[in-house]
């Protein structure tokens, strides 16, 4: 009771706020597939290497048994810059194509230490989200022209301490999803027709956390967040140019429809070492569990159905990071991480155009009495990566070539502590 009266009191207001942000279009950066991992100014200087030792409440993301750790009551309010650069280079007309986005990923966190052995935590964010776009006129506008995917987790979570040294932790994820997506259809000699499909769903899952000391200035941290089935329900929209035959009419009409989607079961591990004063450094590893994602079917009320197919693999990734205490107020921090692609060369495609990548990271945290402000950039580079399949073929075009994306990210989080 304590624990709700605090949240209520204080910030009532800063969770609408944040509920509000966080419901904004989001881009498909920083992990693999669609996954989004810029949850914290902190986390992302340190290159996400924050699973065993991350000492602010954005661990209820990343590994929630860190919470045992925070003292009093601490809230956390942040977001994320991301600036994301696309190019493609036609292997048919060799023309150059360039885009640019801007998102703002936001989050919200609160935590609280009823003992030395139980602490609760709340965190409000966006684990999935894709947020593509292309230009109307390009050549792969009969694939898509605009990918946009949406969700919002509010994950609550409680952590034991067993005994000094071992912190079990564990939460419900009640995730809302909702999607948006658009291409252009081929209609020749008629000019394009459009198509638009809008829907949304939600879905439950859990989260665990483990934090040990393993002695000798090692400290080891394991998270896991389990898959999440999601039946999303929504509306197919065309719109068609004056003359198409009355069958085709018929055919592409307005019609509600449904989906289904799985978002990944994700798994985090770090290994951190403090045994040098003011410094920390941790290594980790993640999987996610993409060959959960094997097509994309939505069918409609009016009877046509369309297959994409993706055939997605797992995914893993490296990184390595960590922090130092430059003086009593000021800690420098730096990362670099690794991520792997899902998605095979047969179903690459532009509506997520996903490849490898190298991120490097730094940022400063600042302590002021209560309070702490967290600044965090990084900069993401994605291998270039060739189109040479048929996807896109039977749908009027193609689209192969080379495709490059970079992401700028500036993160800032504020921490207040009620000690």
């Amino acid at each position: 009771m304590e624990f709700c009266n605090v949240v209520v009191r204080h910030f009532g207001k800063v969770i609408l706020l944040t509920l509000l942000l966080l419901y904004c279009p989001l881009s498909s950066v920083w992990g693999s597939g669609y996954a989004v991992y810029t949850q914290g100014a902190s986390a992302l200087a340190q290159g996400n290497a924050v699973t065993a030792h991350l000492d602010d409440p954005a661990a209820i993301f990343f590994n929630p048994a860190l919470i045992g750790r925070l003292p009093g009551t601490q809230v956390q309010l942040g977001s994320t810059l991301i600036h994301a650069t696309r190019d493609f280079d036609s292997d048919l007309a060799g023309n150059d194509l360039e885009e640019d986005t801007n998102h703002f990923p936001s989050t919200f966190y609160v935590t609280h230490q009823f003992s030395s052995r139980f602490s609760a935590g709340l965190g409000v964010f966006s684990p999935f989200g894709l947020g593509t776009e292309w230009n109307e006129n390009w050549e792969g506008r009969y694939i898509a022209t605009s990918s946009d995917l949406k969700t919002f987790n509010i994950n609550p979570v409680l952590c034991w301490q067993v005994r000094p040294g071992l912190y079990l932790a564990g939460g419900v994820d009640i995730l809302l999803l909702d999607a948006t997506l658009e291409k252009h259809l081929y209609l020749a000699p008629l000019p394009d027709g459009k198509q638009k499909f809008r829907g949304d769903g939600e879905g439950v899952g859990y989260n665990l956390g483990l934090l040990l000391d393993l002695g000798k200035h090692f400290t080891l941290g394991l998270n896991y967040r389990s898959e999440v089935e999601i039946d999303i329900e929504g509306d197919a929209k065309f719109t068609l140019p004056a003359g198409v035959s009355p069958m085709i009419a018929a055919m592409l009409k307005n019609s509600a429809g449904e989906t289904n989607v799985t978002l990944p079961a994700q798994a985090q591990a770090g290994l951190a070492f403090n045994g040098v004063k003011d410094l920390s450094v941790e290594v980790g590893a993640r999987w996610e569990d993409w060959s959960s994602f094997e097509r994309l079917t939505i069918d409609l009320d009016s009877g046509l159905s369309t297959t994409t197919e993706r055939d997605w693999k797992d995914v893993f990734g490296f990184n390595i990071g960590g922090r130092y205490q430059l003086t009593d107020s000021f800690v420098l921090m730096v990362g670099y991480l690794y991520d792997g692609t899902p998605a095979p060369d047969h179903t690459f495609d532009p509506s997520i155009p996903t490849a490898k990548s190298h991120m490097i990271s730094a940022g400063l945290d600042w302590e002021w009495k209560r309070c702490r402000v967290q600044f965090g950039y990084a900069f993401q580079k994605y291998q270039s990566r060739d189109k040479d399949n048929t996807v896109g073929a039977t749908e009027g075009g193609t689209a192969n070539g080379n495709y490059r994306t970079e992401n700028h990210m500036i993160g800032l989080s504020l921490v207040y502590s009620y000690l």
